[in-house]
């Protein structure tokens, strides 16, 4: 929880600790209590699993990466980014089983916005050098978005106000630093800066913006 300090986490290295739900598994990255306050989760429900109805007193965002997860609002496949605003509830389950990237409790107060959206079937659009952007969410500085990179793509270095946030959901993520594979949860602090490049198509989801300044 300091959001100071870069984290880099490899998700497919950890070992998956149970929820309070039976057949619920997850991950945690980030926790500020137990079961409560700002959390980031990678959670897997085994097939016919559920998870008790809950509150989100400062909003949810799901991104689907396998199976089908769903909850009284529908069925949501790989690649739905879902987000529920501040003071919804919900009862989840999964009926096949799937696996999801979960943020709790990290709205600002007055994003209210409800959304599902299969990206599947949603046009990439052009973005700076070679890359394609996906825009998913954006509510004041903070931004939401899938970015595909293609083979050899070199981005010029830049700065993160408000920090950066990367899931790396195929390929290989890579920057100054280091070699980030699929699965790899990267977050890097107010005005830090790299300069990101990849050797193989790469598709990762970034959220920016949203971290303490």
């Amino acid at each position: 929880m300091d959001f100071q300090q870069r984290l880099v986490i490899e998700t497919e290295k950890m070992k998956w600790q149970p929820s309070p739900a039976s057949g619920v598994w997850r991950k945690p990255l980030e926790r500020e209590a137990k079961e409560s306050g700002h959390t980031t989760s990678v959670v897997r429900y085994a097939e016919g699993s559920s998870f008790a109805p809950h509150p989100h007193p400062m909003g949810e965002e799901i991104f689907v990466l396998d199976g089908v997860f769903s909850d009284e609002t529908g069925d949501f496949g790989p690649g739905t980014y879902i987000r529920n605003p501040p003071g919804s509830q919900h009862a989840p389950f999964s009926k096949r089983g799937c696996t999801i990237f979960v943020k709790l409790n990290q709205f600002m107060p007055e994003d209210s916005q409800q959304l599902r959206i299969d990206t599947r079937h949603t046009a990439w659009q052009p973005g700076i050098g070679g890359l394609q952007v996906m825009p998913l969410h954006e509510f004041g500085h903070q931004h939401t978005a899938l970015v595909k990179w293609p083979t050899g793509e070199h981005f010029q270095p830049h700065r993160h106000w408000g920090g950066e946030e990367i899931l790396v959901l195929s390929g290989e993520f890579q920057d100054e630093f280091g070699q980030y594979p699929a699965g790899t949860w990267l977050r890097s602090p107010h005005l830090s800066e790299h300069y990101p490049f990849v050797e193989q198509e790469t598709v990762i989801l970034v959220k920016t913006g949203h971290l303490p300044s």
